[in-house]
C-alpha cells in the first residue's frame, strides 16, 4: 500500500544498534535526507562505531547500550542471530518508556523483538530487498528499493512514510509469511553468485580459458537478466528444460554428478523446476 510523508519538526531521533552495511546505508540516507537525526550508534567496537558515524555523516559512537540516550526510533541492524539478544538488552535499559523499535531482517518477524512489547514499544520489521555489497554502493543503488514492512500497524504508519521519503517502495506482509518471502529473495539474489561459481568451475574443469570465462560471465549474465526483465521467467527460459529434453537433462546430470555430487543434485532439482516452469 502507498505511503505519504509529511515533514515534522523537530526531527525524530534515531539510535542504531548494529552498524554494518544495512545499518550504515539506511542511517546515511536518513541523515542526508534530513528524515531523522541520527543520535547514538553502537556496534561491535568503539572504533567500528566511530567509522560508521563517519560514513553516516552524524551520530555519536558509544561503547555499550547503557550509554545510549532515549530516542524516538531504534534500529536494530545486527546479524539475525543477535537481534533477540539486542532486543532483550534494550528492554532492560529503556524501562517503561514507549518507543518504536524495528529490525532489518528479512527472515525474522517483528516477534523477535517481543521483549520490548511489555515496555510499551511499537514493533516492526523493515526489510529492503537490495544486495548490500557495500554501504556506498547500496546508497547509490537505493532509489526505488522495495521494502517489506511487517508488525504493529501503528509502527508501520510511522516507519512507512520515513522509508518512503528515502526513496523506498514500501509494502506490507504478514508475520507468518516472512520466511517464505525471504526465501524468494534468496532465490532471486543470493543463489545467483552460487550458480555462477558452479558454472565457472565447470567451465574451468572442461578447459575453457580464463579470459573466455570472464567474457561469458559478463555476456550470459547480462543477457539472462535482460531477458527475464523484458520477457518474464517463463518466456526467458532456454535450454534442455525449456525444450523438455529429458534425455539431455539425464546425461548432463550424470556428468555433473561424477564431477561434483552436490552440483549434480542441484542440477537435477533445478531441471525439475525448469520443466515445471516450461509446462512439460
Amino acid at each position: 500500500m502507498p505511503y505519504s510523508h509529511a515533514a515534522s519538526k523537530p526531527l525524530p531521533k534515531l539510535n542504531l544498534i548494529g552498524a554494518g552495511r544495512v545499518g550504515q546505508t539506511l542511517a546515511h540516507l536518513a541523515a542526508k535526507r534530513k528524515t531523522v537525526q541520527v543520535q547514538d550508534v553502537l556496534t561491535t567496537s568503539l572504533a567500528s562505531a566511530q567509522a560508521a558515524c563517519s560514513f553516516i555523516g552524524e551520530g555519536r559512537a558509544v561503547e555499550n547500550i547503557q550509554a545510549m540516550r532515549p530516542a524516538d526510533l531504534w534500529m536494530i541492524a545486527t546479524p539475525d542471530a543477535q537481534i533477540g539478544e539486542a532486543a532483550q538488552a534494550l528492554a532492560d535499559c529503556i524501562g517503561a518508556t514507549p518507543t518504536l523499535v524495528f529490525h532489518c531482517s528479512g527472515a525474522l518477524s517483528s516477534n523477535t523483538l517481543e521483549p520490548l512489547r511489555t515496555q510499551g514499544a511499537l514493533l516492526v520489521s523493515a526489510h529492503p530487498i537490495l544486495s548490500f555489497a557495500t554501504p556506498a554502493l547500496a546508497c547509490a543503488q537505493w532509489a526505488g528499493t522495495p521494502c517489506a514492512l511487517e508488525g504493529d500497524a501503528a509502527a508501520i504508519a510511522v516507519l512507512g512514510p520515513l522509508l518512503t521519503n528515502l526513496g523506498a517502495q514500501c509494502f506490507e506482509i504478514q508475520s507468518e509469511d516472512k520466511l517464505l518471502y525471504h526465501a524468494g529473495a534468496v532465490f532471486a539474489t543470493n543463489f545467483l553468485p552460487v550458480l555462477q561459481s558452479v558454472a565457472e568451475a565447470a567451465w574451468k574443469k572442461a578447459g575453457v580459458p580464463d579470459e573466455i570465462i570472464q567474457r561469458l560471465r559478463a555476456s550470459l549474465l547480462a543477457n539472462a537478466v535482460n531477458n527475464i526483465v523484458g520477457l518474464g521467467p517463463h518466456a526467458a527460459l532456454t535450454g534442455p528444460a525449456a525444450r523438455g529434453d529429458l534425455s539431455a537433462i539425464a546425461r548432463q546430470s550424470q556428468a555433473i554428478s561424477q564431477w561434483d555430487g552436490q552440483a549434480g543434485e542441484a542440477y537435477s532439482a533445478l531441471s525439475t523446476l525448469g520443466l515445471r516452469l516450461a509446462g512439460h
